[in-house]
């Protein structure tokens, strides 16, 4: 957890008083914290929360409600486990549930809520223009650098140890070339243009087109 020191105690923080309160106790942040630290994790970890939280800081003037999406960020893969089909479900409850706690309206933490369901990534484009860039965060490792992504197609793999290679090779081959099959990968223009290109190079070197 110390990982998200000191800088991310206060973008959480700040994150909260922006939403309009006062943040909740320290043991929220450290429950949040804890999950991401799991050791079953291998990507979907604190490294992946930090990138997130860093381009929602970069780019918060694209967001209409930048809070929300950034408290967003910090529980959309709060829960996550193998085998289950509900994680962003879960996950959306959970921040749904710590809003209202702390004393949000309804129509505030059902926002939020709709914002973590987002990133089960279909295939549709998100509605809002807060859903759009949030997914498009999430998604901006797909064009990230050739070493991070190469790194990150390791830690994929690495959290998927438990799977056999070639049952996993299909699959994950699956998965990136439904990402290479949209019309776009990125939903807003300036993601678009600034990791279209890359990802779209990054998914044709990771299923060897």
């Amino acid at each position: 957890m110390d990982d998200l020191q000191p800088h991310w105690t206060h973008t959480w923080t700040h994150t909260w008083t922006a939403l309009g309160m006062r943040a909740p106790s320290d043991e929220l942040f450290r429950a949040v914290c804890r999950r991401y630290a799991e050791p079953h994790r291998k990507y979907h970890t604190l490294q992946h929360l930090r990138e997130c939280l860093a381009l929602c800081e970069r780019d918060s003037a694209l967001a209409e409600r930048p809070a929300e999406v950034s408290i967003a960020l910090w529980f959309h893969d709060a829960i996550y486990e193998h085998g289950r089909s509900d994680n962003e479900a879960a996950s959306a409850a959970w921040a749904r549930s710590a809003l209202l706690d702390a004393g949000a309206s309804t129509a505030l933490a059902d926002r939020v809520a709709a914002l973590v369901m987002a990133t089960r990534h279909s295939a549709e484009v998100p509605s809002t223009p807060d859903a759009q860039l949030l997914v498009d965060i999430d998604l901006a490792i797909l064009g990230a650098k050739p070493a991070r992504f190469s790194e990150y197609e390791q830690q994929i793999r690495d959290e998927y140890q438990h799977v056999p290679q070639a049952v996993f090779a299909l699959k994950r081959r699956e998965v990136l070339q439904s990402f290479l099959d949209r019309e776009h990968l990125y939903a807003t223009p300036t993601y678009r243009a600034r990791y279209e290109a890359r990802a779209h190079a990054n998914l044709q070197t990771a299923i060897g087109g």
